[in-house]
């Protein structure tokens, strides 16, 4: 093999590595712009604060009601400024509906399969 030969060989090599480096360089920086937009718009969208819900006026939003028949609906964040009697209030109240929901549809579905009833899921009444 002539002298001159192993001289393209070599260049040919370094060549092709600074190739692979290039793509990989370019790859590498279209993740990162990619990534880069991706954060600031999460970070546009998670620094606006909502606004603080108001007294006294009626959610948008459908809202689990409570015992007593009263919606209360806080903004995101706002149980941290609630009372805790509130919060406790509010915790009950919705527990209390997500239990009654798991007994009717127990009920209906030991129904629906001529199962006999629990006696605890007897309405007295």
């Amino acid at each position: 093999m002539p002298w001159w030969s192993w001289i393209l060989l070599w260049i040919a090599l370094i060549a092709l590595s600074l190739l692979f480096y290039g793509v990989l360089g370019v790859r590498l920086f279209r993740k990162f712009t990619t990534t880069a937009r991706e954060l600031s718009e999460a970070a546009d969208r998670f620094s606006r604060i909502p606004a603080p819900a108001v007294p006294g006026t009626e959610p948008a939003a459908a809202d689990a009601g409570t015992a007593d028949g009263t919606v209360h609906r806080l903004a995101p964040g706002a149980a941290v400024f609630a009372s805790p009697a509130r919060m406790r209030h509010d915790y009950d109240a919705s527990k209390f509906a997500r239990q009654e929901a798991r007994r009717l549809r127990r009920i209906r579905r030991r129904k629906d399969r001529r199962q006999p009833q629990a006696l605890r899921d007897i309405e007295f009444g």
